[in-house]
């Protein structure tokens, strides 16, 4: 009896799963859709970056260096890997 009772709590769960998963979104508005972006990523995408940055340090990395530029913290030069900073400037 309590194996037919599990079986019954686990296919609930698939199903209840399986609906979250397959209905249909309601359309947001330009305005809430503006404030989600500007929110930033959320609890659960930021769970998932750190353990991304955890997995592929490299991934981390690019993750960085693109919250950098979002920021404004590079300009074209810096990352080209050439000398230009060094070099004299005609004028």
């Amino acid at each position: 009896m309590n194996d037919w009772i599990g079986l019954g709590i686990i296919v609930l769960i698939i199903f209840l799963i399986i609906y979250l998963v397959t209905r249909p979104q309601k359309p947001i508005t330009q305005e809430e859709y503006e404030k989600r972006v500007s929110e930033g990523p959320g609890l659960l995408g930021a769970s998932v970056m750190g353990v991304q940055k955890f997995l592929d340090p490299a991934a981390g990395k690019s993750m960085e260096v693109i919250q950098d530029l979002k920021a404004g913290h590079y300009d074209g030069q810096q990352e080209s890997g050439d000398d230009d900073d060094k070099a004299k400037v005609k004028r």
